[in-house]
């Protein structure tokens, strides 16, 4: 007997039939294939990519701040001389705050400024040589009589009381430094263009500090080159105000064969004696 003979269209039905009854007695569970990758592949270093790309953004928004803060917000300097002793010591690294006396410009009017006033550290450009950079406390203001009696500083007829800050350690009377002006003696430490111009501000023996300009005296009233001998600071050399010493370090002793030689050398005893130089009670102290 000859078996029948299905079509196309009834072997396809046949087929499905078979395979529905098949997913209707078993159930097929039908796990996901692992997802192919690179034997070379490292999981981990898209992780650490991405950390070293915070990284470096965090290290150039800390660089960005410090370069705003440096330009205009504070500058540091360095104390070479003893003319502030004791309030600035030489080896005192200061931060100047350039914010306190923004008279003019953006920082007018974005944060508020405090006039100077007698008594104000400041920290300026040297009327004589602007690429130097001098500190020194005001004495007197734009229109204020002064003069010094017997080293003491007399303001519009008023005894400055400046025992606080003020040295005198000299033994040797000064007619010109200590009974200020003296048109009669002049010092070989005096500007002589200073000198001339001197004269023109002086009435009744005191000297008339024009507008604009400032008289400064060092705290070292003794060992002090300031306005007694190069005359006033205009407003537009004032830079700021020394605002903390963030480090403080006692100067290389000379006795040291070869601290003197040149720079390296006084590099190296530096760093090699770095603990034992630094003055720790100066850092972080607030200048006042």
């Amino acid at each position: 007997m000859e078996e029948p003979i299905l079509n196309s269209e009834e072997q396809l039905i046949g087929s499905a039939d078979s395979q529905a009854s098949v997913s209707e007695a078993d159930t097929l569970i039908v796990a996901p294939l692992p997802p192919v990758t690179s034997p070379n592949a490292r999981p981990g270093r898209k992780v650490e990519k991405e950390h070293w790309l915070s990284v470096i953004q965090w290290l150039c928004g800390t660089v960005v701040i410090a370069v705003f803060v440096i330009t205009f917000l504070t500058q540091a300097f360095q104390i070479p001389s003893e003319s502030m002793e004791n309030t600035l010591l030489v080896g005192d690294y200061l931060l100047v705050d350039k914010v306190h006396f923004a008279e003019s410009g953006i920082w007018g009017h974005l944060l508020p400024y405090q006039p100077i006033a007698r008594g104000d550290i400041v920290v300026f450009r040297y009327p004589v040589r602007p690429s130097q950079h001098f500190v020194k406390r005001v004495i007197a203001l734009p229109g204020d009589r002064v003069h010094l009696h017997q080293g003491r500083a007399y303001v519009n007829g008023q005894l400055v009381h400046d025992q606080a800050y003020a040295e005198h350690n000299s033994r040797q009377y000064d007619s010109y430094r200590d009974d200020f002006p003296n048109d009669s003696y002049i010092s070989s430490d005096v500007n002589s263009t200073w000198w001339v111009r001197m004269h023109h501000t002086i009435q009744n023996g005191e000297l008339v500090v024009p507008p604009n300009q400032y008289f400064v005296l060092g705290d070292n009233r003794d060992h002090s080159l300031d306005s007694r001998y190069w005359g006033f600071v205009p407003r537009e050399n004032i830079i700021g105000r020394p605002l903390v010493i963030y480090w403080s370090m006692q100067q290389p002793d000379t006795s040291f064969a070869g601290a003197a030689d040149g720079k390296l050398s006084s590099l190296v005893y530096r760093l090699t004696h770095l603990l034992e130089n630094a003055r720790w009670s100066r850092s972080m102290h607030v200048v006042r």
